[in-house]
């Protein structure tokens, strides 16, 4: 993806590339105009020299044309690339072009760990995949598998385990991303020996097509004579037309249930050193039951909740063993509490906690109150906390939904101080609603899965709610901590129901009052598979906004500084802040551009994608506004500390193009003139890296319309000087400035 380049700060103007001389005070391309043809020049004969027209030379005789070019394969195994005339010999495979720009790009995953993994197949995944693998050769019977399945089923961890048993050894597996508008068979790479790995999960830009299809059926030759393979999951809602089917080198099978839960807890358990919490919990028989029918991802979710509540029990009794069998001693003990609470939906005790609504709390009915079920939420979010905290939260959401007059139970004829008097006290309350509260005032609710069900449940169940809980649990957040109760949930909430209205109401409700909490909880998002994509989505849109602009600059900066981020992870986010500097012209957006740059340019390989902007930059190719940033940040690169850019520039930069196209320009003059002034006091020291130096800018400052950006540099570079005790003003101002105009154009009078 990229921008259309527009921009004030390109200029039009192209640097001469002529060099002035020595012993010239001005040179060819200074600030004094060429004469006139006809009135004589200084540094070429005068235009009537009676010397004959360009137009009357003959034309020169037609050149030989070149002999052909030969290439002589070695075997077999030769592949040729490029446009050979001749070939000798013979050749296995011959690519005339090999395209690399506008493919989809992946991650390459390691074989070694796809097969040290977890992984559970139920009887049903036996039979797809017998039906995938040919049984006589040990690969699959076609190129391309397309495995149809419910969201969350787990298919994605078949395709990528099938790619790893039954390729051969020496094949690339690669999880491609789908950076698409629509499939398209123009955009999947086509390598020899790779096995590609692709999801299909969006409602929108994931829609298979049976032109898709036909066009993926002439891959497939192509995949097949590369010994590579396509294998793509596909959501089941998003295979819908009933000419989608089979094709020549396709094969198309459908998953349609998860593997059994408890066996794949179970897995995860053992693989993560957890073997004797996987024993214990098959004793537990209220655990197991709520296991049943959980879809593969909330089977892998229950398993680290099990984990957690290991862990916080461990915490608290470091001296108490591991659980015993359900019902052997009685009472089940703490831990065996923990593990139930934490693998238990709670839907049935909610069913009921959030059944027909009471005027007044009855011991006899579990169903709340509205003001119970708002501290309710309120202790699911906090867990423990000083009570006015919890007291002042529950309130807040109480105000927030607008379902009360001035206090909560205020009726007609009672003032809201003795209504509130009148009613239960707030200690009974959070007993009521399953807290407890200790002998210093601090409410206790250490449920961390049952706080996690009651968010989850209210949001599944009232619809009209969700907007005005999002609000408060934004207006709840501390700050942009991960760790914030707050932020915790946001986040969750967002994984589990991260969709495109989702993502719009979030951003529409935090992004300009709560920029890093927004972006906090966008950086889950964006490493989530599932909703990954649909976040990237919402922050290119959000990028072009001004509202959002903080909270897409300082996302996007945490992901390239992160060393460990993966290479579609990292491009994602620099096309962002691309677009950011290039749909925003204000000067405090462009400033944190600016200023996001300048850090990241400090990180080596982040830097070589600041090259690559400005190399798209000079090319036409990529926004203006991003490649002059980046250039920018280039110039406070250190090497051996010298300037990166002047004493070894990377290729496809050219230096003094950019600088003149930045000096040129009024919205950028200032900025590269302080960064050069930095260049010239750092190597003023040292004489060839300062004549270096400073020739590249004096080709730079040549030409048109830089008399102006001229003076105002040499204004900065007063009081310095070089080894030899020449005050680099004077020397750049005598190299610029022609003999004859000084006069007209002193140094002092104009240093202002």
């Amino acid at each position: 993806m990229s921008d259309v380049p527009f921009d004030p700060t390109r200029s039009d103007t192209t640097p001469p590339t002529s060099e002035a001389g020595e012993n010239q005070s001005n040179g060819s391309g200074g600030w004094l105009h060429r004469l006139r043809p006809g009135t004589g020049a200084p540094d070429r004969p005068d235009g009537n020299t009676g010397e004959p027209s360009s137009s009357l030379v003959p034309p020169p005789p037609d050149p030989v044309p070149p002999a052909p070019r030969v290439h002589e394969t070695d075997g077999g195994a030769t592949h040729v690339y490029g446009d050979p005339d001749v070939v000798a010999h013979f050749i296995e495979q011959l690519i005339l072009e090999t395209r690399k720009q506008d493919v989809l790009e992946g991650v390459k995953q390691s074989r070694e760990r796809l097969l040290d993994q977890p992984f559970v197949r139920s009887a049903h995944w036996d039979t797809v995949w017998e039906q995938i693998v040919n049984p006589s050769t040990g690969r699959p019977h076609q190129p391309v598998i397309i495995v149809v399945a419910p969201r969350s089923c787990g298919s994605t961890t078949l395709a990528l385990r099938l790619l790893a048993e039954h390729t051969a050894i020496n094949t690339t597996v690669v999880k491609l991303d789908a950076d698409w508008r629509t499939p398209s068979k123009g955009r999947l790479p086509l390598e020899r020996t790779h096995a590609y790995q692709l999801d299909l999960k969006h409602p929108e830009k994931d829609q298979v097509s049976a032109d898709f299809l036909n066009a993926l059926s002439e891959h497939a030759t192509h995949l097949r004579d590369c010994r590579s393979y396509l294998a793509l999951t596909v959501a089941e809602d998003l295979w819908k037309d009933h000419r989608l089917s089979d094709r020549d080198g396709i094969q198309v099978v459908r998953l349609r249930e998860a593997p059994d839960a408890l066996a794949v807890v179970e897995a995860h358990l053992d693989a993560n050193g957890y073997g004797q919490l996987a024993t214990s919990l098959k004793s537990l028989s209220k655990a197991t039951a709520s296991l049943r029918g959980l879809t593969a991802v909330a089977a892998v979710r229950a398993a680290e909740a099990a984990v957690m509540a290991w862990e916080e029990h461990v915490h608290a009794n470091p001296q108490q063993p591991l659980a015993q069998a359900d019902g052997e001693g009685g009472t089940p003990t703490p831990l065996e509490e923990r593990i139930i609470a934490a693998l238990t939906d709670w839907r049935g005790e909610l069913d009921s906690r959030f059944g027909e609504m009471n005027g007044l709390h009855d011991h006899d009915n579990p169903s709340l109150t509205v003001e119970d079920r708002c501290l309710l939420l309120a202790l699911a979010v906090q867990q423990s906390a000083p009570m006015p905290v919890v007291a002042r939260s529950a309130a807040a959401l109480l105000k927030g939904i607008g379902a009360v007059p001035d206090a909560p139970g205020a009726s007609a004829g009672f003032s809201p101080t003795l209504t509130a008097l009148s009613g239960r006290g707030m200690r009974r309350r959070i007993q009521d609603v399953g807290g407890r509260v200790d002998m210093q005032d601090t409410v206790v609710f250490d449920r961390p899965a049952y706080g996690r069900a009651v968010l989850e449940y209210v949001w599944d169940n009232y619809d009209v709610l969700r907007k005005p809980l999002l609000t408060w649990l934004v207006a709840t957040a501390q700050g942009a901590d991960p760790e914030d109760r707050a932020v915790a949930a946001l986040a969750e909430l967002t994984v589990r129901h991260g969709s495109v209205d989702y993502l719009t109401t979030l951003g529409e409700l935090v992004g300009s009052s709560q920029p890093q909490v927004l972006g906090a909880v966008m950086e889950s998002a964006v490493h989530n598979e599932h909703v990954g994509r649909l976040a990237w989505e919402a922050l290119y849109g959000w990028a072009e906004q001004k509202s959002y602009a903080p909270t897409v600059i300082a996302l996007c900066r945490r992901i390239l500084e992160d060393s460990s981020a993966d290479t579609s992870l990292a491009k994602r986010a620099m096309v962002r802040l691309r677009r950011v500097a290039h749909k925003n012209t204000d000067d405090s957006v462009v400033s944190q551009v600016r200023d996001a740059f300048d850090a990241l340019a400090e990180h080596p390989t982040v830097a070589q994608r600041l090259v690559g902007e400005v190399q798209g930059w000079q090319q036409g190719k990529l926004s203006a506004r991003g490649g002059a940033l980046a250039f920018l940040a280039l110039m406070t690169v250190r090497r051996d500390g010298t300037p990166w850019l002047v004493c070894n520039p990377p290729a496809g930069i050219d230096v003094q193009r950019a600088v003149h196209d930045l000096l040129s320009a009024s919205e950028t003059s200032a900025e590269v003139i302080s960064r050069l002034t930095d260049w010239i006091r750092s190597c003023a020291g040292n004489p060839s890296l300062y004549t270096q130096m400073r020739d590249q800018l004096l080709r730079a400052l040549s030409g048109h319309n830089m008399f102006e950006a001229g003076m105002k540099l040499m204004n900065e570079l007063r009081g310095i000087s070089t080894v030899e005790g020449v005050t680099v003003a004077d020397d750049f101002y005598n190299h610029l400035v022609d003999s004859r105009l000084r006069t007209v154009f002193p140094l002092e009078a104009n240093l202002v």
